[in-house]
């Protein structure tokens, strides 16, 4: 019994190195395909051969430890640690979220790209733009975003990076990806706009400032149960949607002509 609590804890803690847990990169995805042009949907669904976006939300957790895709772990996150600015946190020679989105942008944007390197990139950028809400992933690097910081949910043994990639999730809301965009995604243009102005730099320090609270709110080996899931859900539900609106916004600016004339784009576009 006690190596099979121990096997838990240890898949858990795995399973936990990368982005929002299944639901989150879902509802991320979900709520950025409602807002595609029509002219931006066709391409994607050119690119991703009839796939809708969420069927490769969360494609790189698992890519992300095979062979070919390795050089892609440290892209799921941005280590700010305390005390230090975001424009001053050192880079990571492997790459970082922040890095990994503006590289797939890139791609993404120029004619010459090969069709494998385009479908990749869409791929990529859809599961990274999710990783870059998701608080600890803005975490520091001395307790790997959270990992190491052993906290209990409901009295059983956890960490609080898993606890903010799905346990507060699930808790909060038992619904469907489909549920949790009809119930989130109620906002108007012009908050919609609010939302997707600025540059992923602007989102990722956002993203960096609620970590730095969920560091101040949380200690080691509290017990995490109904109240600290009724204040942080909220936080939860705004990263999920903004995270949606602006993988829509990015895509949109990329492959519409016509919206990218009327909206600044959240990335320098390639000369």
């Amino acid at each position: 019994m006690k190596r099979l609590l121990l096997l838990q804890i240890l898949l858990s803690a795995a399973c936990s190195a990368f982005g929002w847990g299944q639901k989150g990169h879902d509802v991320t995805a979900y709520i950025a395909e409602k807002h595609l042009t029509p002219t931006t949907a066709h391409a994607i669904d050119s690119i991703l051969h009839g796939k809708s976006m969420v069927y490769w939300a969360n494609w790189l957790d698992n890519a992300s430890h095979s062979r070919p895709f390795a050089y892609t772990k440290t892209w799921h996150y941005k280590n700010i640690d305390e005390g230090v600015r975001y424009e001053e946190a050192p880079a990571n020679p492997a790459g970082d979220a922040v890095t990994a989105m503006k590289a797939q942008i890139e791609t993404l944007v120029n004619p010459a790209s090969a069709p494998g390197d385009t479908e990749l990139a869409l791929k990529i950028l859809i599961h990274i733009t999710g990783d870059l809400h998701q608080p600890m992933h803005m975490g520091h690097a001395t307790d790997l975003g959270g990992n190491r910081i052993k906290v209990k949910f409901f009295n059983r043994p956890a960490n609080l990076h898993s606890v903010w990639d799905s346990s507060i999730a699930e808790s909060g809301h038992k619904w469907s990806y489909s549920e949790w965009q009809q119930q989130i995604d109620r906002v108007t243009d012009d908050e919609i706009n609010a939302i997707t102005a600025g540059s992923i730099d602007d989102w990722a320090k956002e993203t960096a400032s609620i970590a730095a609270s969920v560091y101040r709110y949380f200690t080691p080996d509290q017990n995490i149960s109904y109240d600290e899931i009724a204040y942080w859900t909220p936080t939860i539900e705004k990263q999920f949607l903004y995270g949606g609106l602006r993988l829509a916004h990015i895509l949109n600016t990329i492959f519409d002509a016509g919206y990218a004339c009327t909206h600044p784009a959240p990335y320098t576009p390639v000369q």
